[in-house]
């Protein structure tokens, strides 16, 4: 590790020292807000010499000879700012711009951030979300969530609207690394799956990589989830105020000091759920009586920025999330999320690397007491640490660094034949990873190297992602690479409802092969290749369609095969995932419309058999609506449909009385009453009904003033009452179902 990161300082040396001709560079800000404007044009006008805009609001120009310029900003939406600089030899010039929101209405949209995007990065099996994609899809009680997006991204599948999870083509909710702002969430989504802990209006943008991510993210074998928070307002106190007929919601943001050289934002949301549900639902909901939906949760965030005048900028954030199932007399499942972090950005003077870095502390808890079972507890907490140099060239950029994992996992469980599963364990992690990106004409080529080291051995991953530019309207693009992780789920991939959700690290002691002989590695593994085609039909319309393979080489799966205390605990599986997904897009002044089709097969292999995993849908199918209407605009009506084909589940065979032989040998067998058992017929052979589900909303936005306006909202889901399967009991043979009917109505006030 010392040798990677001696290697790593070199190269920030060689790359500080090398500079050819001048440097431009900087931020673009939105003048009413000051938050950085992602994916804007700046070029030099009369010239072709440009770069877009970063994540962060960054853009540079290198290579530029000297002399005096035009610097232009361009954006959709804004007027276009412009600025005399004068660049000298060797120089590095820092001039960042503000470009105001436009006052003339735009009839279509000649280019969009998004469309910018794909001819500037490769972007295999990704996914942009800004706030605007996020409001498109039809709230529940007023608000957009990012949980009710992110379940119409081609290759995700949802397993349901209670205790539902998140399965991204072939991978478990463990094998997805969840970041906000650089920190680890091991809960991203509440127990009622139509809201997720982050609230929208704190998001700035969210990278969704459904597979074959680049180098610079690693420690997980399946997707990544990115998501970066805005700073607040810099130039004025603002907020908003939300109450709907399911929870409430206070944001609050604004400068720290006069000189805007800091800003807050904080955020609180809260659900009474569980109570308000009574209202619509006078009769139980479920088998043992229980009205209404036992769900409620609290997230708390709160966010301190501090700006530099070229740029430079340092955060800390914390955040708190509760969540909390109580279905009386019968279980409680509750589980707890905090953390604070910080990051910062720093733009050396006289060098042309940016230089990123943060620092974090978290800690995730959850338990679930049944009336009928022990206690069953598990948490993980601990530190991370990373830095990132991005050295930007007139074709492309290198990026490289490195990061640093410490973390403490307790466990407490029991299996099958009863026996208590322990782990409190000390793990460490540290990885180095080196991207470059080469942008031509026609040609954009990433290759990348990524080092994890792990307590269990040494991951060496090597990626690669392509991209070739047809022409103006059609783009081809191949990504693949190497994964690993180092923590598993104790919750089981054969169970459709399971909302207890423990994390261990992966165990020191696996067992052989079949075959007797040992794995080469501990680590479990993973190989992506994704290929796909992008075609932009016209100015309103885009179509995409990737193909996917997902090679599992090597899962750690806590063993569900136990008989007694002499199996082994854990077991080592394989499996591969496979699909094909196609995205249409319709994008108009008033109109934009979404339809995914994903095929998809995932298998499993256990050493015993091969099986489907309950997340195996073959086809899934998401439209998506929103028509604004009005003189101003000011109306808008969105839709959602869902049809997903029937899940994987094991079929009851029969039933028969089971002696437990309590009292061992003395137990008379022809007297005693036994329990009743249960005869399964093959693992996950049979299919449940296909799901589907109808969401509605409609909106009406009053302009206040110039600062304030005030949203309501009016809000179906499930608008035909579709009885979608929740989970079957198979001893009293009764069905339980997703949610029924649930209408919702929400205002906010913004200010």
């Amino acid at each position: 590790m010392q040798r990677f990161i001696k290697i790593i300082l070199l190269i920030f040396i060689f790359s500080s020292s090398y500079a050819q001709n001048g440097t431009i560079r900087g931020f673009v800000y939105d003048k009413s807000s000051g938050e950085p404007v992602m994916f804007c044009n700046v070029f030099l006008k009369g010239t072709t010499i440009g770069a877009p805009t970063d994540v962060n609001g960054m853009y540079n120009i290198s290579k530029v000879n000297y002399g005096t310029y035009q610097l232009v900003a361009t954006y959709i939406g804004y007027d276009t700012s412009q600025v005399e600089i004068t660049l000298a030899e060797n120089q590095i010039l820092t001039k960042n711009l503000e470009i105001s929101e436009s006052s003339i209405k735009l009839n279509e949209v000649k280019i969009s951030a998004e469309r910018e995007a794909m001819r500037t990065e490769v972007n295999a099996a990704a996914i942009k979300i800004t706030k605007k994609e996020l409001e498109m899809v039809p709230t529940i009680g007023g608000d957009p969530d990012l949980a009710q997006y992110i379940q119409i991204i081609p290759g995700v599948v949802f397993t349901g609207d209670q205790g539902g999870q998140l399965y991204i083509r072939g991978g478990s909710p463990i094998q997805n690394k969840v970041l906000l702002d650089g920190m680890t969430i091991y809960s991203p989504f509440h127990s009622i799956g139509l809201f997720s802990v982050f609230d929208t209006d704190i998001i700035r943008n969210t990278d969704v990589f459904t597979g074959g991510f680049n180098a610079e993210y690693g420690g997980r074998i399946s997707s990544i989830m990115d998501i970066k928070t805005k700073n607040g307002n810099k130039k004025r106190f603002g907020g908003k105020i939300t109450s709907n007929t399911f929870g409430s919601k206070l944001l609050l943001e604004g400068p720290l000091s006069k000189n805007q050289k800091s800003s807050f934002v904080f955020s609180g949301k809260t659900s009474y759920l569980d109570k308000s549900s009574e209202l619509f639902y006078k009769e139980p909901l479920f088998s043992f009586g229980e009205n209404g939906l036992p769900y409620s949760y609290t997230d708390l965030y709160g966010k301190i920025s501090l700006h530099g005048n070229n740029g430079s900028k340092f955060n800390l954030f914390g955040f708190n999330f509760q969540d909390l199932v109580d279905y009386q007399n019968i279980s409680k499942l509750s589980w707890t999320s905090n953390g604070i972090g910080s990051e910062f950005i720093l733009i050396p003077g006289n060098s042309p690397v940016l230089i990123e870095g943060n620092f974090a502390y978290s800690s995730y808890k959850i338990s679930l007491d049944e009336a009928a079972s022990p206690l069953r507890e598990s948490g993980i907490s601990g530190f991370s640490m990373g830095f990132d140099f991005t050295y930007f060239k007139p074709k492309g950029k290198i990026k490289y660094g490195f990061d640093i994992h410490g973390y403490a996992t307790d466990f407490l469980t029991y299996n099958s034949v009863n026996t208590p599963i322990t782990q409190n364990e000390n793990t460490s992690e540290f990885s180095g990873y080196v991207n470059y990106q080469y942008t031509s004409t026609r040609l954009i080529i990433e290759p990348g190297f990524r080092i994890q080291k792990y307590t269990l051995g040494l991951s060496p991953e090597p990626r690669l992602g392509i991209k070739y530019i047809v022409n103006e309207k059609t783009r081809l693009k191949v990504a693949s690479g190497f994964y690993s992780q180092n923590i598993l789920s104790t919750s089981s991939d054969r169970d459709v409802v399971n909302l207890f959700s423990g994390i261990i690290s992966s165990p020191e002691e696996v067992p052989t092969q079949p075959n007797g002989e040992e794995y080469n590695s501990k680590i479990q593994k993973a190989k992506h290749i994704i290929t796909g085609i992008e075609y932009d039909v016209n100015n309103k319309i885009d179509f995409q369609i990737e193909a996917y393979i997902k090679d599992f080489d090597q899962l750690t799966n806590i063993n569900r095969n136990m008989t007694s205390n002499d199996d082994e605990t854990f077991i080592i599986e394989t499996g591969i995932a496979r699909g094909i997904d196609a995205l249409i897009k319709y994008n108009s002044k008033k109109l934009y419309v979404w339809l995914v089709y994903s095929l998809g097969q995932v298998k499993r292999d256990d050493g015993v058999r091969e099986y489907s995993p309950h997340f195996d849908r073959r086809h899934n199918i998401n439209f998506v609506t929103s028509y604004k209407f009005g003189k101003d605009h000011e109306w808008k009506f969105d839709t959602r449909w869902n049809l997903g084909s029937g899940f994987p589940f094991t079929q009851t065979q029969g039933f028969y009385e089971n002696i437990t032989f309590s009292e061992g040998i003395n137990t008379d067998y022809t007297t005693t009453n036994g329990e009743l058992g249960i005869e399964y017929a093959e693992l996950n052979n049979g299919r449940l009904p296909y799901y589907h589900r109808l969401d509605l909303s409609i909106a009406r936005n009053i302009k206040l003033n110039n600062n304030a306006n005030l949203n309501i909202t009016a809000s179906v889901t499930n608008a035909y009452n579709r009885e979608n399967i929740f989970y079957f009991n198979r001893v009293k043979h009764e069905r339980v179902n997703q949610l029924p009917l649930m209408p919702s109505l929400g205002m906010n006030l913004t200010f």
